[in-house]
């Protein structure tokens, strides 16, 4: 399912607060901030996008890991985010779809 995901199912989200899953124990809101196209010279299906959620973590952050994100029409889906930097209000982290 996740190889059919496109931008278009997140866009309609942008600046919506969803819950990102970092293990049985640790769920914490997430808003999302950003639903990009990436440039690729690959033959590919759909088009490589990245997301990009912000927690309200303000002193800790998570490594890079696979955490579930809850999409409200999509359900539980399990993407490799990356910790891309503080923002003054929370913790940055991009999943990428190519």
């Amino acid at each position: 399912m996740l190889d059919q995901l496109q931008a278009a199912d997140f866009s309609p989200l942008l600046h919506q607060t969803l819950t990102l899953r970092f293990s049985e124990e640790v769920s914490l809101p997430a808003e999302l901030m950003e639903v990009r196209e990436v440039n690729s010279f690959t033959p590919l299906e759909r088009k490589p996008f990245a997301i990009i959620v912000r927690t309200d973590q303000k002193t800790h952050y998570y490594n890079q890991t696979i955490a579930v994100l809850e999409h409200p029409e999509k359900g539980d889906l399990p993407l490799f985010f990356v910790p891309v930097g503080f923002d003054g209000q929370g913790m940055l982290y991009e999943a990428v779809f190519a």
